[in-house]
């Protein structure tokens, strides 16, 4: 399928260097975007839908780093089903496994988590609710877990290792397995803050120098944060990504927001919900994050964006989250609501409100195009202006 989206008001690319991009067309063909900048006759030729932005903005489709999956679109912790659809909804085109920790009765054997982490990544490898792409199966390292292990389930394909749930008896014990599965070219992720569940323990900044894991999940706390004074050491004396979720301390999140942004080290600031847990399911999650981060830490909201799509994407190796030709075509349209007081989305997140969602681009398909059913209407109507497909691409009213 080849789309175009036109009368694009603003471009927001997701990369925070360069958060802005000339033009006011997208075009994308099969899955991939192949032309950013001007509605001419040669980029809209061939085009099977055409989509009037109405002057709305076009941002990448928000990565949610940290989202409890199981099997299916199916939270077992809240008893709900199709809530990674209804994420969608809120302009999550991707989500990450933080782990398939909530799977009933989840095994806590070598074999066992292994053998949870490549069926979780088996069942998502086709499977995309509502079109969401899920990039699930992160083992939970436990006690007995060999190199041996993770290099055989690494040679199917999982790619996330997750510490924080094992049954370790201290978190300096984890020091050993996070160093294999870092050798074995595994992305790991370290639970961050006081214990979120029975059987996890709280783990600060001593253990997380310690462990040196690609990111620090729920820096903010997931949800109880660590101490101030931690912080600041996480900052100048790492590397390691900060995730900042919806289901953390919102005090803490715009105190890891500042101190990355006097650092100069805006790029490890990572934007997810940690859900659902607790806390519930959040299909605006995202956008909550982003609008505090625009609102009350002082962020422009087009770096606020960059850090719940292309910083998520480049510590996750990802290639959506940002806008530019030969990019994954997860494009969302979002501007202010209908009868709200800004007149586009950036002013709108700047107020702290939260963008209203026109459409839903994941893997270069219309998903939805008018209104999503979670967020408020477009202040400007966003339309198919032509489609020579028999679908409609329109949202059920709601």
């Amino acid at each position: 399928m080849r789309i175009a989206l036109v009368n694009i008001g603003r471009i927001v690319s997701g990369d925070w260097r360069e958060p802005v991009v000339a033009g006011d067309c997208i075009v994308c063909d099969g899955g991939a975007i192949q032309h950013v900048g001007s509605a001419d006759k040669t980029a809209l030729a061939g085009c099977d839908v055409i989509i009037d932005a109405a002057g709305t903005t076009a941002i990448p489709g928000l990565i949610d780093s940290h989202v409890h999956i199981t099997f299916g679109d199916y939270t077992p912790r809240q008893r709900t089903v199709g809530f990674l659809e209804s994420y969608l909804h809120g302009g999550v085109t991707t989500a990450i496994s933080a782990s398939e920790v909530h799977v009933p009765g989840r095994p806590k054997d070598p074999a066992g988590v292994k053998a949870l982490a490549v069926a979780a990544r088996r069942c998502f490898e086709t499977y995309r609710p509502g079109g969401m792409r899920v990039h699930a199966g992160a083992v939970i390292l436990e006690p007995g877990l060999t190199r041996a292990d993770l290099a055989e389930i690494r040679q199917q394909g999982v790619w996330l290792a997750k510490a924080g749930f094992g049954a370790f008896p201290t978190p300096y014990d984890y020091e050993e397995t996070i160093a294999w599965a870092r050798e074995l070219g595994m992305i790991t992720l370290v639970h961050t803050g006081g214990a979120s569940i029975p059987g996890s323990s709280g783990i600060w900044a001593d253990h997380l120098l310690r462990l040196r894991p690609h990111v620090s999940f729920h820096t903010n706390g997931g949800p109880i944060a660590m101490p101030d004074a931690d912080y600041p050491r996480l900052v100048y004396e790492s590397d390691m990504a900060l995730q900042v979720c919806t289901a953390g301390n919102l005090r803490t999140t715009l105190l890891c927001a500042r101190l990355l942004t006097e650092a100069d080290a805006f790029a490890r600031l990572l934007v997810a919900t940690d859900t659902p847990t607790g806390s519930g399911i959040m299909p605006l999650g995202m956008l909550y994050t982003i609008s505090h981060l625009a609102s009350l830490a002082g962020i422009a909201p087009e770096l606020a964006i960059a850090a719940a799509t292309g910083n998520n994407a480049r510590v996750y190796g990802l290639n959506s989250g940002v806008i530019a030709p030969g990019r994954d075509a997860d494009v969302i349209l979002i501007d202010a609501c209908a009868g709200g007081s800004k007149n586009d989305a950036c002013a709108a997140l700047a107020n702290g409100d939260i963008a209203a969602v026109g459409a839903v681009i994941s893997d270069g398909v219309p998903r939805f195009v008018g209104r999503s059913r979670n967020t408020p209407q477009t202040m400007h109507p966003v339309v198919v202006a032509e489609n020579r497909i028999l679908h409609d691409f329109a949202a059920p009213a709601h």
